[in-house]
């Protein structure tokens, strides 16, 4: 084993000898560069909203038509007039929320969580622009 270990150890120093040293070009690097420039510019991700601002309108169109529905034409029998608008809405909320207690508890949580979740999304917004800046 040995043996055959020195004849190989042999043979490839013959071979290194009689090869000659091979340099690379002159604009080697810069090609090496321009491939590397080319994979970075494939990998950088482009920001795509999960909910594209056609289905946000449309939400708020079918949001606003089912309030309106509800609010104007949820009563049978009832002729309404334009000019009553008004009045029907305010008594139907009225109706609604006349016979609902909330606690202190549930107040400063109504009024204080949406206000953390937009500071929130605040916050969240810039570290993911800070993250993916171009």
């Amino acid at each position: 084993m040995k043996e055959s270990d020195k004849n190989i150890e042999q043979l490839i120093d013959k071979m290194m000898a009689e090869e000659k040293l091979q340099s690379p070009s002159i604009d080697f690097t810069s090609k090496i560069m321009a491939k590397v420039e080319l994979l970075e510019e494939k990998k950088v991700k482009i920001y795509k909203p999960l909910i594209s601002k056609s289905v946000w309108v449309l939400l708020g169109a079918a949001v606003i038509g089912l309030f309106i529905y509800i609010s104007l034409f949820s009563e049978t029998g009832n002729n309404l007039k334009i000019d009553k608008i008004g009045e029907l809405y305010s008594n139907k909320v009225a109706s609604v929320f006349s016979g609902i207690q909330f606690s202190k508890t549930l107040l400063y949580t109504i009024l204080v969580v949406p206000f953390m979740v937009l500071v929130q999304i605040g916050v969240l917004k810039n570290y993911f622009d800070k993250k993916y800046e171009l």
